[in-house]
This record gives C-alpha cells, structure tokens and sequence, in this order.
C-alpha cells in the first residue's frame, strides 16, 4: 500500500474481470476468444509459448482456474439467464491471497447501467505502507473442519478420518424445509364421496390440458371458486385453508410432494430404503451444503483405491440439465457450492448403451409418467407408453464437457438433433442388442425401484414424509438410466438409476403421440376407472 489507510474512511477500490463466462462455454472462448488463452496462462502461471491454442494448456487453464474462478447470478430472468455465471479478476484481483486474518473484503458488484460487473474491494482495518492486501477464500465459514474443506483448492490436505456415512437427517431438517416453502399442511378430512356419474368441473392453467382433455366427465371453468379440481402449474401452499373450507376439491399436488422433486430431499429419503449409502437404485448422492465433509473423505478414499471418482453436480431445484456438470476433479466441485445449493452424484460410469447406426453405442435415458392416487392406501401406476431420450455422439469416459456426448437433454438444445424413438420400436431394438435381458424383467426392476422410493416418500407422516391428504392426485416424470452391476450372486444385471422426479412435467410429446394421455390420467386419478387407460398398477 502507498499511504495509510483508515477504515474510518470510505476507501472502495474497484477490481476488473479478466475473464466471465459460463461453465459450460469456457473450453469453446478458450478455443475462440483471441488473447484470452495466452492472458489465462499468463495469469495461472502455466507455460503457454505458442500462438494457436492447444489442447494440453486449454485442459490445463479448465483444471487450474477453479483456484482462481469467483461467482454470481441474477436474481430475475428466465432459468437459463439464472444459470450461475463465473469469472476471474484481472491480474491484481487474481493475486490477492488468502488469509484467516484478512486485511480487505471483496464483493461482486453488477452496475446496471453498464451491464457489468466489477469487484468491490475495501479495507477491513488500518493499514500501513506495506502491508499486505488479503482476503479470506471461506468468507463467513465458522466450522474447523468446513473451512479445511472449502480452503481445499489452495492449501491441500486430506480429511479422511471423517466418517463418510451420510444417514438420514434429523426431522429439524424437514421442518425447516416445510417452514421455507411455507406451506401450511391440511386438517384431516374424510374421503370425497361424488355421484357416480357427477360430471367435474376444471380449473387449470396447463395449455396441455386445456386443448387434450376431452373425457365427456370433465369440463372447463374460469371460476376458480366454483370447480371441483385444481389442476395447476404453480405450487399450491395453503392446503390448511383449502382443508378447512372446501375439503371435497381435488387437486394435482401432494402437501411436501417437495421430498421426490428437489434432488436434495430425494436423496436423504432414499436412505430409508438403502442405509446410509443410499438403496441400489439411486446413485451414492451428497448434499454439498450439509454432507462436504463425507463427500470429500468418500472422494479421497476412492482416489486411494484407484476407483472411478466422475460425478456429476446438480443443482437442488433445476431441470433440463441447466448448470449441471460432470467432473472428476475435486477442486470443481468444492467450488460448485459456492454458486447455487447443489447435490453431487456419483456419475455413471458404466450405462447401459444403446446402438445407433448413425452414431454407435450412445448414452440413453428413459422417462416415466407415474400417477399418485393415494398415499394411504399407498396407489400408484405407471403410464404404459414411455419415453426415451438419446446422446447424439458415442460414449466414452472423457470430453466431460461435451453436452451431446454425456447429456440426452436435446429438445430444448438449439440447432442440436433430437433423436426419436418409440417405446414401440425400441423394445425390439433393445433386446436385439441385449437378447439376455428381455424388457419385461428389465422393466419389472423399474417398477420394483418406483414402488420402493413412494413407499419410502411416505413411510412417515408430514413434513417428514409425503402428506396424506385425502383430496391430493399427482401425476410426477420420474427420469432413469441403466446401469451395468453384478447381483449379489455374482449374475450381471441391468440396475436402474433413478436420476430425478420432476412435478408437473412438460407432456407435450405425450399429447402429440398418444392424444388420450390426459383422458387416461384424469380417468384414473380423478374418477379411479383404470380400464383401458394404458396404466398398470405397480402398488
């Protein structure tokens, strides 16, 4: 520092950024961008002494900069303008080192008017000529053992004395997600009784539903006081008024429906079924907010054994694969934490694949439309038709960051091929490719996993566990993919992975192949007639 600083006066300094972008992006600006290679190597300190850009030091500046790389996201926008952005500081921002005793603070800091984004740096005490500028890397970490493990990236060490059991957490957890949501439970009420041949009243703002539902015992209203079910895209919160004043209304969502949908929860309900490792059908998931700790000890101790340490970093609350990212480097994913609450999932090293003549063998994953008609008596059914979604390049266990090869996401994905097939047609193919396997024994393993994760979902009573109100329906996608593992008497088997449930899921390839869809699914959850409605009872 050139004079004396006094924090009794306000001293900002404003940092630039060097470089900001989005995960997904930075290997392609690396590649493209000029100048921005050689200033990244520069800054890292990684010899680069070529003008074109090579592989070696763009892999090197993708392994380094999670040492360097800082994060925001907005707050408005569509979900892919909420996708965390990342950057690093310009050359002086980059060098400022950490200290538990810091002698500044930074912040980020987007100015409007400009679009931009700087960093705000200012003094925390008084300083001399001389003294150092630091910052503290786990700012607001109070726990030991959790700093040890944010600071990981800059001063290495290993935490595997900690036990990396995850078990259940305690039910303060669970009423604390329910007091976040602010969702207010129901009073107990009776089962609806209706007339046998009474025609309902809708009210719904799902486009779907409104041009598919064509069944002669439902009908449209604009009245929201005046239907009989509320089919709705938002979340519904106050299910103690609706309880209360009008308990004979039926409608598409469970009181704490949340504990399936949000990546976080099914993760520490599944334990229920598998113990601390989690049940075989869900890949071994950490809560990078509360499990850091367990998952850091796990990782190291299979990088000691040499075994296969890719995972996969999720989002809590996203889908369509928004800021989702493989890796096997355990610097990027301590990192991850810090820009939105996010799960890591052992990713799937083995898939089951599927032979595409255009392409070879392929990563697939299929989609399930699930109907919840009760939770006691538990009933729940599968739609027979299912769908299947398909990489468009072969797989193999590299080019993490090439979305075609690792994700099959393609329908949302400009300017990408969307790979159609049928469950149809693909039944055939499939057990062509893997005539050991026939698709029934296969799918009774799905329904198997499906029947063990709603008993599990409901095997307490709320917030602890899916409510049971009596006047909830539910129709949930369940996302899965096989994997290859061996049976406990050594067989090879297809094990399904159950990847994620989604709430009020997009059913437009449903409507546009099978126009009954909605028909099927208001018939059986809404009227209990299963009979020539394509769904098969798996509870």
């Amino acid at each position: 520092m050139h004079n004396k600083l006094s924090t009794t006066k306000t001293v900002v300094f404003l940092i630039d950024h060097a470089w900001t972008y989005r995960v997904e992006h930075a290997r392609q600006q690396l590649l493209h961008v000029p100048g921005l290679l050689h200033r990244m190597t520069s800054l890292m300190s990684i010899d680069f002494h070529g003008e074109i850009p090579d592989e070696g030091s763009i892999e090197q500046v993708l392994q380094e900069m999670w040492k360097y790389n800082q994060t925001y996201q907005l707050s408005q926008g569509t979900a892919e303008e909420k996708v965390p952005v990342w950057y690093i500081m310009d050359e002086f921002g980059s060098r400022i080192q950490h200290s538990d005793q810091p002698s500044f603070a930074t912040a980020p800091l987007f100015y409007m008017p400009q679009q931009i984004a700087y960093t705000v740096l200012w003094p925390l005490r008084d300083l001399e000529t001389g003294d150092e500028v630091t910052r503290d890397y786990a700012y607001g970490e109070t726990d030991r053992l959790i700093r040890k493990c944010v600071l990981l990236p800059w001063v290495p060490s290993e935490v595997l004395d900690v036990n990396c059991f995850t078990p259940e957490p305690s039910d303060e957890y669970y009423q604390a997600i329910l007091a976040e949501n602010k969702e207010k439970l129901p009073v107990a009420i009776n089962p609806p009784v209706y007339d046998k041949d009474k025609v309902f009243k809708v009210f719904t703002d799902i486009q779907q539903v409104l041009r598919n539902l064509t069944h002669p015992r439902f009908v449209f209203t604009d009245n929201e006081k005046e239907a009989d079910i509320l089919y709705n895209f938002s979340h519904f919160k106050d299910y103690r008024k609706l309880s209360e004043e009008r308990p004979e209304v039926m409608l598409n969502q469970f009181p704490c429906e949340n504990l399936l949908t949000v990546k976080a929860c099914l993760a520490s309900i599944s334990r229920r079924a598998g113990g601390p490792d989690g049940p075989r059908w869900l890949p071994r998931t950490f809560n990078l907010q509360t499990e850091l700790p367990q998952f850091i000890s796990y990782f190291q101790q299979r990088d000691r054994r040499g075994e296969d340490n890719h995972w996969i970093c999720k989002p809590w609350n996203l889908a369509r694969s928004l800021d989702t990212h493989i890796t096997n480097s355990l610097n990027n994913i301590i990192r991850h934490r810090e820009s939105s609450p996010k799960v890591v999932c052992k990713y799937i090293e083995n898939p089951v694949l599927f032979h595409r003549e255009d392409v070879g063998m392929v990563k697939f994953d299929i989609r399930y439309v699930v109907l919840l008609r009760s939770i006691k008596p538990l009933k729940l059914y599968i739609y027979d038709v299912f769908w299947l979604r398909f990489s468009n390049r072969a797989f193999s266990l590299d080019d993490l960051d090439d979305y075609e090869k690792h994700f099959t996401v393609m329908n949302y994905a400009a300017g990408v091929t969307l790979k159609q097939v049928h469950c149809e047609e693909f039944i055939p193919l499939f057990e062509k490719q893997y005539p050991e396997y026939p698709w029934a024994t296969v799918q009774a393993n799905i329904c198997k996993a499906f029947a063990e994760l709603f008993q599990v979902a409901s095997a307490k009573p709320a917030p602890l566990g899916i409510c049971d109100y009596q006047s909830s329906r539910a129709i949930y996608a369940v996302d899965l993919m096989l994997k290859w593992d061996t049976s406990r008497d050594g067989k090879r088997i297809m094990q399904p992975q159950v990847l994620e449930v989604n709430f009020n899921p997009d059913c437009d390839r449903a409507c546009k192949y099978h126009p009954t869809f909605f028909n099927d699914v208001f018939s059986t959850l809404f009227l209990d007639e299963t009979d020539n409605c394509h769904v098969t009872s798996i509870v």
